[in-house]
């Protein structure tokens, strides 16, 4: 996938949602993932041309797990030019040795998201955007149902009252296997995950299970997302148009 068809999709998904509006400063989740620097790289490109003015912070929050290198993610802030800020925690210490989580992702994803938006709040940001894919807007549907017998999944733009921060994810329109095509092709190196976890996952799992049922039924990503958008899940409904 080429820069330009990634902006279309994450321009596409702006406007729909209206996840950005004038002035905001938007704190980018960057774990050094593909999903992630897919997202770094297209907010700043569109940040150059876009109708309304926006700040960028790039935030990477570091469970302390041993095997974490953050080198090429400080090198590529720099050369696009946005600020980056490494967030330590022992989150990685805390459920893997300590808790002993047989099931950590959940935790994990509370905490790290509890530091991420605490950094974004610190940085005086009003927004946070996280990388989430078209397919884990379509994996999370499957494991909300599968594993808490509710049918739901994240919303494009979201709201913590608590520390006033939206949550936006630009990249909802974005299949996986193009965010991939992206990185490869731009030769930028992702930063491997250091979680113990990785590839043993509730989340693994139901992506397995949704690729061996897609032989089965033509299209069925697509039409479960299509699905998603058109159902009264809070959140997914398009903002009308002035």
């Amino acid at each position: 996938m080429k820069l330009q068809k990634l902006l279309s999709y994450v321009r596409r998904a702006v406007d729909d949602y209206n996840m950005i509006e004038e002035g905001d400063k938007i704190a980018v989740g960057v774990s050094g993932g593909k999903d992630s620097i897919c997202l770094l790289i297209a907010l700043k490109t569109l940040q150059r041309f876009y109708p309304k003015h926006f700040e960028l912070e790039a935030i990477t929050v570091s469970l302390g797990l041993p095997g974490a290198e953050y080198d090429d993610i400080r090198e590529l802030c720099e050369k696009i030019g946005v600020n980056y800020t490494v967030v330590e925690t022992d989150i990685g210490q805390i459920i893997f040795y300590e808790r002993k989580e047989k099931n950590p992702c959940s935790l994990c994803a509370k905490m790290r998201k509890g530091a991420l938006n605490d950094a974004a709040e610190k940085l005086g940001c009003n927004k946070v955007a996280l990388g989430h894919n078209k397919d884990d807007v379509i994996e999370t549907f499957f494991m909300s149902l599968f594993y808490e017998g509710r049918i739901n999944t994240f919303a494009p733009v979201s709201y913590l009252d608590r520390k006033k921060l939206y949550s936006i994810r630009p990249l909802m329109y974005v299949p996986e296997y193009e965010a991939k095509s992206f990185v490869t092709k731009s030769g930028i190196n992702i930063v491997k995950n250091p979680c113990l976890a990785d590839g043993n996952t509730k989340r693994q799992e139901t992506k397995e299970f949704i690729a061996s049922i897609s032989k089965n039924y033509d299209n069925l990503p697509e039409k479960v997302f299509g699905a998603i958008q058109r159902s009264y899940l809070k959140g997914w409904e398009k903002p009308k148009k002035d």
